[in-house]
């Protein structure tokens, strides 16, 4: 399980280039040999890479500064100074990346292990060598290196996971979520106990592994940034399907749904279109009888579960990898 820390500022800077060299070839029985400064290395480069051993963005420290390696200076012997160290700076798959000075994205990263160069390192200057010419034999002068490009960014975290689990806040997921996965989220029984999402993961053993998560509550005004707003309302972008989590207990559960759904909808009309199920959580809490008829009244296919009881948790586990299944996604 992970708690997200989803958004942060940091700065970056690619490597400045060496300078050049100011040297001239000095041998026993060449007392005023010629230019051989060496040129400066280049600065290293900034890159941006996916990787899924990280499920958050908390390594990262706000408004520092993570910089690559300067370009080392040029040499005498016409010696070429070294470049700069690459920096290679590791997010979670699903990070977007963007210039804060102009809001624009710089990069989408989805897809894992393929580097993205963010700022390009400057070039070495010019040892007095290069400098050399037929009218001047001596140029006592050298090239200062480039420096290298330096920006502020914005990391983005829009979670990546297979079902997304969406609901009211207090509605039970986090206490689903922990049943049927392996997350450990904080729980109780007050609304907005989940401020950030949990991921799961569900490991079937024979290589299907499907990760989870556990959106923070919706409220009514979500899309317009209402309670949590639009800070949990883009980790659903990427889900592959949605489980409707319901409290059975509760009151008018169609609206609920209707709720939910409209929430969605506003927000991005692709939402709605996802495959998905819903699910009446805390049916301990009700009657056989009452359930019955809630289930009755809500007109379609329901999914009742009881986290406390494990009453149908091992059928809405089998319901997941179907619904998966059925997509073709299987992972």
């Amino acid at each position: 399980m992970s708690k997200f820390t989803d958004v942060t500022s940091i700065r970056i800077k690619a490597g400045d280039g060496g300078p050049g060299c100011v040297s001239f070839r000095r041998e026993k029985y060449v007392p005023k040999g010629g230019p051989d400064g060496g040129d400066g290395g280049k600065g290293g480069d900034v890159y941006f890479v996916a990787d899924r051993r990280y499920y958050n963005l908390s390594h990262f420290f706000k408004d520092r500064l993570y910089k690559a390696g300067n370009g080392q200076h040029g040499m005498g012997v016409n010696k070429h100074g070294k470049d700069g160290e690459d920096l290679i700076i590791k997010v979670p798959p699903g990070t977007v990346v963007y210039n804060d000075e102009t809001g624009e994205m710089i990069v989408d990263l989805m897809d894992e292990d393929i580097p993205f160069k963010v700022a390009t390192g400057g070039i070495g200057g010019m040892g007095n060598a290069f400098f050399k010419t037929s009218t001047h034999q001596t140029p006592r002068f050298a090239q200062d290196g480039m420096p290298g490009e330096e920006l502020s960014v914005s990391l983005n975290l829009k979670l990546i996971a297979d079902v997304g689990f969406v609901g009211l806040p207090n509605a039970g997921k986090s206490t689903l979520l922990s049943v049927i996965t392996n997350a450990n989220p904080k729980i109780g029984d007050y609304p907005f106990t989940t401020l950030t999402p949990n991921l799961g993961v569900i490991d079937f053993g024979d290589g299907t592994i499907y990760k989870i998560a556990d959106i923070p509550g919706i409220i009514e005004g979500a899309h317009m940034g209402h309670g949590l707003g639009l800070s949990f309302l883009q980790h659903i972008e990427r889900v592959r399907c949605i489980l409707y989590i319901i409290d059975v207990s509760g009151d008018d559960l169609k609206y609920t749904h209707e709720l939910l759904k409209s929430e969605l909808d506003t927000y991005n009309t692709e939402l709605v279109h996802k495959k998905s199920r819903v699910v009446f959580t805390k049916t301990d809490l009700v009657s056989p009888e009452e359930l019955e008829e809630k289930i009755k009244e809500f007109g379609e296919d329901i999914i009742p579960v009881s986290a406390l009881s494990d009453e149908n948790v091992k059928f809405l586990i089998s319901e997941i990898r179907n619904l998966m299944e059925q997509q073709g996604e299987k992972k």
